[in-house]
């Protein structure tokens, strides 16, 4: 082979390397990959598995068994976290901080995520009103890029 034959062959293997590389996406499941049903079943939250998951709005989800994956996906409404899993505390003053899993609270059957402990008993001292707040700022912030906040 000369010298311009394997220029030629290294320059497709380069081209067709980095075009495959273009179609690979990568993304955080939502909730940091615990199954979202878990919270209302299991009343505590369960690390999901890549072996049960489904999309919703957007988001990738993770179960942790078949059974809570059908669970879901006949009513994905009912178990996403409120403001997409965003810090309740947070949205209710009209800001987007990472909802920690471990730490979280369901009010009337919806499930809400919070900051860390510290920021959730602020959040419980009043929740009718963080609740209210945070359902007017999240049609205002929904769409903003946290940092813009």
């Amino acid at each position: 082979m000369n010298m311009k034959s394997i220029l030629a062959l290294l320059a497709g293997l380069i081209f067709s390397v980095s075009a495959f590389a273009s179609d690979v996406s990568h993304s955080t499941p939502a909730v940091w990959g615990y199954d979202v049903v878990s919270y209302h079943v299991n009343k505590r939250p369960v690390r999901g598995s890549g072996h049960f998951v489904a999309d919703f709005e957007g988001a990738t989800y993770l179960f942790a068994s078949l059974e809570n994956k059908e669970t879901f996906t006949s009513n994905p409404a009912k178990y996403v976290p409120a403001y997409n899993g965003y810090c309740a505390f947070g949205v209710a003053k009209g800001k987007k901080f990472a909802g920690d899993p471990e730490v979280w609270r369901i009010v009337d059957d919806t499930l809400y995520l919070n900051l860390d402990t510290k920021i959730q008993d602020l959040w419980l001292q009043d929740t009718d009103t963080m609740i209210k707040d945070g359902a007017k700022n999240w049609k205002r912030i929904k769409n903003v890029s946290p940092t813009e906040l």
